[in-house]
């Protein structure tokens, strides 16, 4: 069969763009280390990793999302922790102000101290984070959730929380309101409140107050009354006497699974009421301490009661803020463990990108020197057959 010249150089032509192709892909693969340079190259591959990416960068975003509330849930903590200092404070304050040996002068020189540890709770209350959000505003966390109204405070914030979204799977409160953590706090011992009539003229007042057996109580109002100072009786709303008997100085009463212990002694027709509990505000805690002490129409007997109260009160709000921060802290520690199981995550992703587009050097540079000799002897042997002519073998 004859090849026509024409044929034999085009054929050899075409061999060797193929063979200065596949050469300069090698090199450009070494160069930049990807064996990848486009979709053309492995479109399962290619496809394989564009969906790898886009769970890296979600990843990241969880991430970055985590890294926020981590920061706002850091700076709660801090917050809650500066304010039951301040209801510490407030506590000490009301324990040195049931001395009844102190005068109405020093009493209300206490009540000023507590009036600057009451403005500080409210400045605690509407602190800020980096952007200028309130902390404890929830959803309207650009709004400020406490303003204050004489000794009274309201609160103007959200009732709910932004929940945001820390791995594929699970999403977080970035925070806590103003509701949660300063307002709606139980009062009295959670299940009832005691508190002395305003016409009582003895010295007895309330030390304590418990709920011994939850199966017994029978909730409800109930009213103690002094016949005189060592007999009592408790009856309920309707007047139906539950209890009844002496009392001496330290005693405690017991009805219907509920203890309450006072100390003093009463003078005949003095009461003491008890109500269900309700709830109120770590501010009123502080503010109705105030007010007890700048009231000068109150006995030794309900002053130690009013003080009693308002201790109990600075403690439960001092446990909420407990209870908040520990919800806090149990929130940054998940966000802990989902950041290590998004790095987790991103360096098996890019692990196996890179096995898919990365270039296997040893392999790659056995391969580049393979193209260079076959692209050098297809060279050679073009340039040899290309001078061979007729007239070579006439001569």
């Amino acid at each position: 069969m004859r090849i026509a010249t024409t044929t034999f150089h085009n054929d050899a032509v075409a061999q060797m763009d193929t063979l200065q192709a596949e050469l300069a892909k090698t090199q450009q693969q070494l160069s930049t280390g990807l064996k990848l340079q486009s979709a053309a190259d492995d479109p399962t591959g290619m496809s394989r990793v564009n969906q790898m990416n886009v769970e890296i960068s979600a990843s990241a975003q969880y991430v970055t999302n985590s890294n926020a509330v981590q920061t706002n849930l850091q700076l709660e903590e801090q917050a809650l922790s500066d304010a039951s200092n301040v209801l510490q404070n407030a506590n000490s304050l009301a324990v040195q102000a049931n001395n009844s040996a102190l005068s109405a002068s020093q009493r209300s020189n206490i009540a000023t101290e507590l009036q600057q540890d009451l403005e500080t709770l409210v400045s605690i209350g509407n602190r800020t984070d980096s952007n200028g959000n309130y902390l404890f505003g929830g959803y309207a966390n650009t709004t400020q959730p406490f303003t204050m109204s004489g000794n009274s405070v309201s609160y103007n914030g959200a009732s709910a929380v932004t929940q945001v979204q820390i791995s594929e799977s699970q999403s977080i409160s970035n925070g806590d309101t103003g509701s949660t953590a300063f307002m709606n706090i139980p009062t009295g011992n959670g299940t009832f409140t005691v508190a002395a009539a305003s016409t009582n003229t003895g010295s007895a007042s309330i030390s304590a107050s418990t709920l011994q057996n939850l199966n017994q109580w029978v909730p409800g109002t109930y009213t103690i009354s002094f016949t005189d100072p060592s007999d009592y009786q408790i009856t309920d709303s309707s007047g139906n006497v539950v209890s009844s008997g002496t009392y001496t100085s330290g005693n405690t009463l017991s009805f219907n699974g509920a203890q309450i212990t006072l100390n003093g002694t009463p003078a005949a027709g003095d009461q003491f009421t008890v109500a269900p509990a309700g709830t109120t505000s770590a501010f009123s805690a502080i503010s109705n301490l105030i007010t007890t002490l700048n009231s000068g129409a109150l006995n030794q007997g309900q002053l130690a009661t009013a003080i009693g109260s308002a201790v109990q009160q600075i403690n439960n709000s001092i446990t909420n803020f407990s209870n908040v921060s520990a919800s806090a802290g149990s929130r940054l520690n998940a966000i802990t463990t989902a950041q290590s199981a998004a790095q987790t995550i991103q360096t098996s992703l890019k692990t196996n990108i890179s096995n898919i587009t990365s270039v296997d050097y040893v392999s790659a540079t056995t391969q580049l020197s393979s193209e260079e000799l076959a692209l050098q002897a297809a060279e050679e042997s073009y340039a040899s057959v290309g001078k061979m002519s007729l007239f070579q073998f006439l001569s």
